[in-house]
């Protein structure tokens, strides 16, 4: 029998070169995507595309253009077309959970943390994000 666990999750915004642009504070990992970014009230200040997957359906900041996946509709197959664009979006995409996968190197952020003293949660995260961008930054 699996033991259940206390997940925790955290939006993560990069950019194609995988370099970490934003991080937010922890949350609990039931919480939907769509919630802590509407909760965190991210605020682009310059023109960006931002490639999203589908768990941000509805989400459409000022100043960002969305590439999200079209979902398949119920009992019908997407068209060609609509098929390359979602390969595009995809390979655009690995990029970012390239990042993501960056920081998760790092066993502090991937496994389970019995620490429940305030912020460590938090803090580990924000060192696994900058250990991963100066890594980049010094190949």
């Amino acid at each position: 029998m699996e033991k259940k666990r206390h997940t925790i999750k955290n939006l993560i915004i990069s950019d194609l070169d995988n370099n970490i642009l934003y991080l937010s504070q922890t949350w609990e990992g039931k919480i939907h995507d769509k919630k802590i970014c509407d909760q965190e009230e991210i605020e682009f200040f310059k023109r960006c595309i931002l490639w999203l997957d589908t768990g941000f359906e509805g989400y459409n900041p000022e100043k960002a253009e969305i590439k999200r996946p079209k979902k398949k509709p119920k009992g019908r197959e997407l068209t060609e077309p609509e098929k390359k664009t979602n390969q595009l979006i995809s390979k655009t995409r690995v990029k970012v959970e390239h990042a993501i996968g960056a920081c998760k190197v790092f066993r502090i952020v991937k496994e389970e943390i019995r620490a429940f003293k305030d912020d460590f949660r938090d803090d580990a995260m924000v060192m696994a994000c900058a250990l991963s961008n100066f890594k980049l930054r010094n190949r």
